[in-house]
């Protein structure tokens, strides 16, 4: 008779989390230790199930030193049947008060590959099961110095004037086209970055950019180049047809300045901007799939 065990792990224990090989080592991501010595996941934070001596299940929730929001799952790995995986899920929210977040990170084109969708298939079969429900999903790109189209010239490109212009074009955007770290800014700083990216993006103002058609802005991006990773935290347009030349102008600013790799995010259903993306020399390196707490809108 087989026997289960569900429970957080202790302090001195973290190698057990490892014991379980990692189903997707393509997949780029922060290893379990290295987000110990960095303090966002905590031995409390990650829960496991055992059965008969072996982990076949094992979820870690992520929440940065200093965050004002609630912890993420950010890794949860299933070697059972997704009922086990959805009681591990609901004997810890059990314990955080509440069922939290789920970012259930992927690699490219996961979809197309029948063997990384059979990875990933129980582990969402187990949110759903604990009352998550799916909703966006966000693909992150990355411009590794790809050739960018040339501009068109109908552009010019120039540092916003003050706060005040950045936050007069942020309210005319209705939805921003690319934004990267959007739950980061949410959980450590509480701050909607589409709405606020000032309240996120504070570096100097010659680090954003103001595209300029005919007198009138036509957009507006932010670079940030001394983060985890070089990226463009904001992107948004009034007009469309500008977006190309922002991110090329953007991912040009950050190369100049000594990256090697500008990161982007963007939905995966605004197919447009996904276009733009990987016709500017961005390509796909991970999506997410976002399960919400039920009655929590959808981002």
């Amino acid at each position: 008779m087989t026997s289960l065990v569900i429970r957080p792990l202790v302090a001195g224990e973290e190698e057990l989390f490892d014991s379980m090989p990692d189903p997707l080592p393509q997949l780029r991501q922060v290893g379990y230790a290295d987000g110990l010595a960095g303090g966002g996941y905590r031995p409390e934070h990650t829960w496991i199930a055992v059965r008969d001596g072996r982990v076949v299940g094992r979820a870690a929730w992520l929440q940065p030193p200093g965050a004002s929001g609630a912890p993420w799952l950010e890794r949860f790995d299933l070697d059972a049947e997704p009922e086990v995986g959805a009681a591990l899920l609901n004997r810890a929210h059990e314990a955080f008060g509440g069922p939290l977040r789920y970012l259930a990170a992927v690699p490219a084109y996961w979809r197309r590959s029948p063997e990384v969708a059979a990875v990933v298939r129980a582990p969402m079969a187990a949110a759903r099961l604990a009352g998550l429900v799916e909703g966006v999903e966000r693909l992150r790109f990355s411009w590794t110095g790809a050739p960018r189209p040339e501009p068109s010239g109908r552009y010019r490109f120039r540092a916003p004037h003050d706060a005040a212009e950045i936050r007069a074009v942020v309210a005319r955007v209705e939805r921003p086209q690319v934004l990267t770290g959007a739950e980061i800014a949410a959980t450590v700083g509480g701050v909607d970055l589409a709405t606020d990216p000032l309240g996120w993006v504070r570096g100097p103002l010659d680090a954003w950019r103001v595209a300029v058609r005919d007198g009138q802005p036509a957009g507006l991006a932010a670079t940030a180049g001394d983060v985890c990773y070089p990226m463009i935290p904001y992107a948004g347009v009034l007009d469309g047809a500008v977006l190309g030349e922002l991110l090329a102008e953007t991912a040009g600013m950050l190369a100049a300045a000594g990256a090697r790799e500008v990161l982007a995010d963007a939905d995966a259903h605004l197919t447009a901007v996904v276009a733009e993306l990987e016709r500017t020399g961005f390509r796909r390196i991970r999506s997410r799939v976002v399960f919400e707490p039920p009655g929590v809108p959808h981002a």
